[in-house]
C-alpha cells in the first residue's frame, strides 16, 4: 500500500508532488532544498548551512514514519556549484555513521529551485513487521 508522507517539521511541498511515498519497505523522498519549515525560506546563504538544512529535512520526514538516517540507503546531491563538493561532503558526513554510508551520487545542475546551492533526495529501507 502506497503512503503519502507528511510533516509540519519539514518544508511543504513547493509543487504537485509529496514530501516522499512510504511503499512497502521502501520510501522515496522528494528532494529537500533548504527551506526552514519555520521560516517557510531559505535562511542560509552558503553550501554548508544549506547542506545542513536539506539534511534537517530530510532527517524530519524519516523521524515522521519512525525512521532514522540511518535508513538511507541511496542519496542524490544536486550541487549548483561542483566546486562545493568538499564542503557539502564535510557536512553530509555528519549525518552518518561512519562506515555506514548510503550508496551516493553527486551532480552539478544549472540552477535549483529557490535559487537554492543544494538539494537531496534519498531512497530509504524500513524494515516490515514480519511476525504472524
Amino acid at each position: 500500500m502506497k503512503t503519502i508522507l507528511n510533516t509540519e517539521n519539514a518544508p511543504k511541498a513547493i509543487g504537485p508532488y509529496s514530501q516522499g511515498i512510504d511503499i512497502g519497505n521502501l520510501m522515496f523522498l522528494s528532494g529537500q532544498i533548504p527551506i526552514c519549515p519555520a521560516e517557510g525560506k531559505i535562511v542560509a546563504t552558503d553550501i554548508e548551512g544549506q547542506t545542513k538544512q536539506s539534511l534537517e529535512n530530510i532527517r524530519a520526514i524519516l523521524e515522521s514514519c519512525g525512521c532514522t538516517m540511518d535508513n538511507v540507503i541511496k542519496t542524490t546531491v544536486y550541487l549548483k556549484d561542483i566546486g562545493d563538493f568538499v564542503k557539502m561532503n564535510d557536512i553530509y558526513k555528519g549525518f552518518f555513521k561512519e562506515g555506514s554510508y548510503p550508496a551516493r551520487s553527486a551532480i552539478q545542475v544549472a540552477a535549483l529551485p529557490q535559487n537554492a546551492l543544494v538539494e537531496i533526495e534519498v531512497i530509504a529501507f524500513k524494515e516490515l513487521n514480519t511476525k504472524l
